[in-house]
């Protein structure tokens, strides 16, 4: 995003305003700003990709329901339209002082916020857990009776 005023110029990413505020010596912010707008969300995207991928054919590894855990655990995290919402009001404040270019990372912004939507509206966590092999080498069970206890 840039940002001009008063003849002056600024342009900066949301990890280069990460690296600033470290150098200023806002070392917490920075890192909560870092792993909120970044990583967190990159970790989501990466585990929910290696789920997807790993349950194309039944039956799945163990392994992906841990990373399926995981994926979930970094959901809240990734909290990409509560940092869009404050970019705008933002920007809306400054706009009579100052002229403001988004730049093409903003509109990656919104494509990432559309993404999550869609993740969490046609992603069912269920249909994996159906396809996970258990680690004590049982096959996925559907309806009925295994090992003397009923699964529903």
């Amino acid at each position: 995003m840039g940002l001009s005023a008063v003849g002056r110029q600024a342009s900066t990413t949301i990890i280069g305003g990460a690296y600033e505020m470290w150098l200023q010596g806002q070392d917490v912010t920075a890192m909560i700003v870092a792993f909120c707008a970044v990583i967190a969300p990159a970790t989501y995207i990466l585990f929910m990709l290696t789920v997807l991928i790993a349950v194309r054919r039944p039956p799945a590894p163990h392994w992906v329901g841990e990373m399926l855990r995981w994926a979930d655990s970094m959901q809240p995290w990734s909290m990409s339209e509560v940092m869009m919402l404050g970019i705008l009001v933002a920007l809306i404040k400054i706009a009579e002082l100052a002229t403001v270019d988004p730049g093409i990372g903003m509109y990656g912004l919104g494509g990432l916020i559309v993404l999550f939507a869609a993740i969490m509206v046609t992603f069912n966590p269920r249909e994996v857990w159906k396809r996970v092999e258990w680690a004590d080498g049982s096959p996925p069970q559907r309806h009925g009776v295994h090992r003397d206890r009923i699964i529903s």
